[in-house]
């Protein structure tokens, strides 16, 4: 038995402990023993929808870790109101979104005082307008999800669209955490919902131009968005046309509309190749048509403008991207023509195409600009913001023949603000700006762009935020946030909830470690499949670059990740566990062989481009097998760990974290303790409900405080 050390709680308490039963298997003639395989249950697919379909040894199980945590964690009770109290204290309840003007309407979300979920309004878009707070005058309520969500443990909306007549509404939302959503259909001038009802999508839905029927992707039997298929008013959802259908588990589909809104897309994608094709809304019984048949490696996005389509891709070696047009009626790539060249080290993230403007949003050594191009003359000018670490982000509006584009701007000092820009005149709009009730002193504060030099010599780059009158003599505590999946890139910017532990004296600090995009494709390619232990070092170098600094010390970091990104908090635990003083693991992903070799899970087919495919290739069974958190738990002492999972997500499952947790305490010969908590109510992302999340959060920065001392 374990019992519960290092001040967590004073009193002696004994860990669950998991029953070992051993299960053998052979890959590429190499044994492997799982002791805690027991722990999937093998209704899976049953609990993501039900999780009373639990088995009760599990559920057991998975109960007594959450009792051992909360015991674990008891002496913080009060800090944890505290934290709650403080971050709510930041938060603007009544906020009101940014009027999203299409046509005779314009569109936002916005949350009453004390509510937990978003409410979807709109106004008239001549209205004055908005208020920062409160309620418009002008408004009608479209989707009050407060009263949707009442009386249910969880609730989240993942989509409302509206048609384009204005008179109908297709939302979506999830009840089990799931991801397996239903759309329903507003009738916005009774406010009252029709009797269509559509099960089990990804939440996705597009209007045909006529309003009278809409399309969607359905999920398969084990979980995955495989079909396109199309709704008609007023029909059962068993009669659903087929539109598109995946034929390889190892794509996802995805759909969406073109920003001219001439054209459902319909894209079939893995991480590193994408298949795109289009069917006019104005004609929905029409054929699809494909853009370019997919080749291995070959990734394209695309936005359509009178008898062109502007493309983002990486064809022709344009690792970090370039931009070309093809004819609308034949746009296969031998019709690519070049726009935007590549340039290497500069990548253009995401493409937006109005009536007369391109914009395209670049990072260059994670510095993001957007820049404009005008399509009349072909000039271009560029938007961009002097401090050293910030983030940028474009929002996608309704209209397309417009010269406005609306982007976010933040710094880990700066809150977000928000700005319609004129493309023409390049005059600037600040439309809203982030308040904080409880009150915010930028210039109490000091964000910093550094680099760690990482063990084969590559620049890591690390985004930083301290009070301005912290003593920067290494005593700090710091907390080490991480990531390094997917291509997906880690934004500098503003977020509340962090100053509560910056200004009890952390460092707060973001290794943008390989496996991202901020230094462009190349820095993605050299953090996935046989490069992925360079995620692991850039992050372990990012720890000692810190110290070096005199940021902090051994001991003193507190490492997060989650996901993927938990995935790197079991590789560093395993390589470093000297260096923290504690890790936080979020829904980590950490059971990577098991899950990679398990071609029915949700994620499995999909994910095989980023970590390998093992079943097939030896040389990726024994790379995975080399970091994989959970294969290489071994008898050392480990650092505090907190595992957070969801028992209905579709993701990482709960099993994960807790076959991950059960090895360790088996295994390790001291430090800890190592807690588990299975949000029994909740899947990937947590509480839905924003004041809900909040408890989440105080958790576990009441971990990272006693881990270090600071409790």
């Amino acid at each position: 038995m374990t019992e519960i050390v290092r001040g967590f709680h004073a009193h002696r308490t004994e860990a669950p402990v998991a029953e070992p039963r051993p299960r053998r298997f052979s890959v590429h003639g190499r044994e492997i023993v799982d002791d805690y395989a027991w722990l999937k249950a093998e209704n899976w697919q049953a609990v993501l929808k039900d999780p009373a379909a639990l088995p009760e040894d599990i559920a057991a199980y998975l109960k007594a870790e959450n009792a051992y945590a909360e015991a674990a964690l008891a002496g913080s009770a009060d800090l944890r109101k505290t934290l709650v109290s403080e971050m709510r204290g930041r938060i603007q309840e009544d906020e009101s979104g940014v009027p999203d003007p299409d046509g005779p309407y314009a569109y936002y979300t916005r949350h009453r005082e004390g509510g937990q979920h978003p409410l979807v309004c709109r106004r008239p878009s001549t209205s004055p307008n908005v208020p920062e707070s409160g309620p418009d005058p002008d408004e009608t309520i479209l989707i009050d999800g407060d009263r949707e969500g009442e009386g249910l443990p969880f609730f989240e909306i993942a989509a409302a669209v509206h048609s384009d007549d204005h008179r109908l509404l297709a939302w979506s939302a999830d009840t089990k955490g799931s991801e397996l959503y239903t759309i329903k259909v507003r009738d916005l001038a009774t406010g009252l919902d029709l009797e269509d009802r559509v099960e089990a999508t990804s939440g996705e839905a597009v209007w045909a131009a006529d309003g009278h029927s809409f399309w969607y992707v359905a999920l398969d039997a084990n979980h995955r968005p495989a079909k396109v298929m199309r709704h008609r008013l007023g029909t059962a959802q068993s009669a659903d046309e087929t539109v598109y259908t995946e034929p390889d588990a190892g794509y996802f589909v995805h759909i969406g509309r073109t920003q001219s809104g001439a054209f459902l897309d319909v894209t079939a994608s893995d991480h590193e190749t994408s298949e795109i094709r289009l069917l006019d809304r104005h004609a929905p019984s029409a054929a699809l048509r494909l853009v370019q048949p997919r080749e291995p490696l070959l990734i394209y996005d695309v936005e359509h403008r009178g008898d062109r389509l502007y493309i983002r891709t990486n064809a022709d070696g344009a690792e970090d991207f370039k931009i070309v047009t093809a004819p609308l009626d034949d746009p296969g790539r031998a019709n690519w023509t070049d726009l935007v060249p590549h340039r290497p080290g500069v990548m253009i993230r995401h493409l937006h195409l109005l009536a007369g403007h391109l914009i395209r949003l670049e990072v260059e050594n994670a510095r993001p600009r957007i820049i404009v191009r005008d399509l009349a003359d072909e000039s271009e000018h560029s938007v961009a913001f002097p401090e050293e670490a910030y983030a940028l982000g474009l929002r996608g509006g309704h209209e397309f023949d417009t010269a406005t584009i609306r982007f976010v701007y933040s710094s880990m000092t700066t809150p977000s603000e928000t700005w319609d820009y004129t493309c023409d005149s390049r005059g600037r709009t600040l439309r809203k700006r982030q308040h904080v009730p409880s009150g915010h002193d930028p210039a109490a504060y000091v964000t910093r762009r550094l680099f760690a030099t990482a063990p084969d010599g590559e620049q890591v780059p690390i985004s930083l935020l301290h009070r301005r009158d912290l003593a920067l003599d290494g005593s700090a505590p710091l907390l080490l946030y991480g990531y390094g999946s997917y291509g997906t890139l880690m934004p500098a910017g503003f977020r509340t909830n962090l100053l509560s532990l910056v200004d009890r004296g952390f460092v707060y600090a973001i290794a943008h470690v390989r496996g991202g995009t901020e230094k462009g494709w190349r820095w993605y390619l050299d953090g996935k499949r046989e490069k992925k232990p360079n995620t692991f070092t850039d992050f372990i170098a990012c720890g000692r670059a810190l110290i070096a600094a005199g940021y902090t010390a051994e001991k003193r970091i507190v490492a997060h990740g989650g996901s993927a990104g938990g995935m790197l908090m079991g590789a560093v635990a395993n390589l470093a566990p000297e260096l923290f003083a504690g890790i936080v693991a979020d829904v980590p992903f950490v059971d990577v062989l098991n899950t990679m070799l398990d071609a029915e899970l949700p994620l499995t087919p999909p994910e095989w481009p980023e970590w390998g495919n093992p079943a097939e290739s030896v040389a990726a069974f024994e790379t995975i097998l080399s970091y994989s958190p959970y294969d290489n738990v071994a008898a050392k002492d480990y650092p505090a760990i907190l595992a957070l999972g969801g028992l209905t997500d579709p993701r990482v499952t709960y099993w994960e974290p807790a076959k991950w947790v059960a090895r360790l305490r088996a295994t390790m010969t001291g430090g800890g303790p190592i807690l588990l908590r299975i949000n029994m109510e909740a899947g990937h992302g947590g509480a839905a409900g924003r004041f809900d999340r909040l408890e989440e959060v105080a958790l576990i920065y009441a971990f990272a405080l006693m881990a270090v001392g600071r409790a």
